[in-house]
């Protein structure tokens, strides 16, 4: 039986297609013994995976994918399986779709206490809660959040380029020279507006419509990420559909809770977990006068402008997009607030104004401004496509 795991695993290093090596590939302390990439559904955790095992591996046997999806899992625990791989001289094994396989975490955890020469890399749901304080995995996994493409990620498979990434301070410090450097190779602003259309998850490089594929990756993050791990009843789903229909017409806006409980028929109680639930399955992102104390979020915002474009057909206003873009692209590194004088507050003491307009507003001298049609930037004006480049 083990032959045939290893056979798949072969077979889909050899048919691997990993157009872009992935920023978090390089971040991660890959020493650990237990490490849980978890990652909204689409964003390509097992493209990710296969490429870590390919690169740090080859076709050694010492590593195995393995996605728990399969069949024998009904069977089979993790357990019996971790144990007959190392006794075999498995190292390295990854778990895929782990969350699909119940009681997954206690047996992660005895095999983190018990297989001392065994590590394991794992995926998961973004809804996941790993480390927790009723977590079996507190205090033994370390965990990595695997976002979609970021603008340079996008930018550097659509023009042929490496482009580094940069931190928020490189950015706001040597913006001018960067920006001269990147445009000598590349206008960004010609593939800007087609990465906020369709850049963000790397199944736009499939020969099908993206935004449909965008509507069925809603779809089953409501229906099966969030509804089996939150372990909704499926009669309440079209009361989330509701609601995040409600929220991708208005995004980003202040939420009126109670507007909220009547219009999709439930209590205010459960408004409040419902946006918390689509902000867990990265469907959303609540903005917060203080985010370490408020309970209620300021503003909401649909997660990332392909999620807003999709779900409005493109019936979007520019400005909502810019802010999308920028709350999604800086928020992955930074903190990121509601400004009581701009559009975001950063880091606890950087305002930002975004886009065109944001020039115009001369009362805000000491905000940085994120202009959307920008090359290159001076002093406090920086093009907006640059904070696309923070990861």
């Amino acid at each position: 039986m083990m032959q045939s795991f290893f056979q798949t695993h072969k077979y889909l290093l050899k048919h691997l297609e990993a157009p872009v090596r992935r920023e978090l590939l390089n971040q991660i302390d890959w020493n650990h013994r237990l490490i849980g990439i978890k990652g909204a559904r689409g964003v390509g955790k097992t493209t990710f995976l296969l490429d870590y095992a390919k690169s740090a591996f080859g076709f050694d046997k010492s590593c195995l994918y393995v996605n728990l999806n399969n069949l024998i899992f009904t069977e089979r625990t993790i357990v019996s399986f971790a144990d007959e791989f190392r006794k075999k001289g498995g190292k390295t094994l990854i778990l895929d779709q782990v969350y699909k396989y119940p009681h997954w975490s206690t047996e992660l955890r005895y095999c983190y206490d018990h297989f001392q020469d065994l590590k394991i890399v794992f995926s998961g749901s973004a809804v996941m809660r790993l480390q927790d304080e009723k977590s079996n995995l507190k205090g033994c996994v370390q965990v990595y959040n695997l976002e979609g493409f970021s603008f340079r990620e996008y930018l550097n498979l659509e023009s042929k380029n490496s482009f580094q990434s940069y931190s928020l301070d490189e950015v706001l410090n040597n913006h001018v020279e960067i920006c001269k450097e990147i445009t000598q190779k590349v206008r960004p602003l010609a593939y800007f507006n087609n990465y906020l259309e369709h850049g963000y998850y790397p199944f736009f490089l499939e020969k099908r419509n993206y935004s449909e594929n965008v509507l069925k990756n809603i779809n089953l993050i409501l229906e099966i990420d969030i509804s089996y791990l939150e372990q909704i009843e499926l009669k309440y789903l079209p009361k989330l559909r509701k609601l995040l229909y409600s929220i991708a017409k208005q995004a980003p806006f202040q939420p009126n809770v109670s507007r909220l409980s009547q219009e999709i028929e439930t209590s205010r109680a459960t408004v409040m977990n419902y946006l918390n639930y689509l902000k867990n399955g990265r469907l959303i992102n609540l903005l917060f006068e203080d985010s370490e104390s408020a309970k209620k979020p300021s503003l909401v915002y649909m997660q990332n402008p392909n999620l807003l474009n999709s779900v409005m057909h493109g019936e979007v206003g520019q400005s909502n997009m810019y802010r999308t873009f920028f709350y999604n692209q800086v928020a992955n590194k930074c903190k990121v607030d509601l400004s009581e004088k701009a559009d975001f507050l950063v880091n606890h003491n950087l305002d930002f104004l975004i886009g065109e307009g944001a020039k115009d507003n001369d009362k805000q001298s000491d905000a940085y401004f994120a202009h959307d049609m920008l090359e290159v930037g001076s002093n406090k004006e920086i093009p907006l496509w640059l904070f696309g480049f923070l990861y």
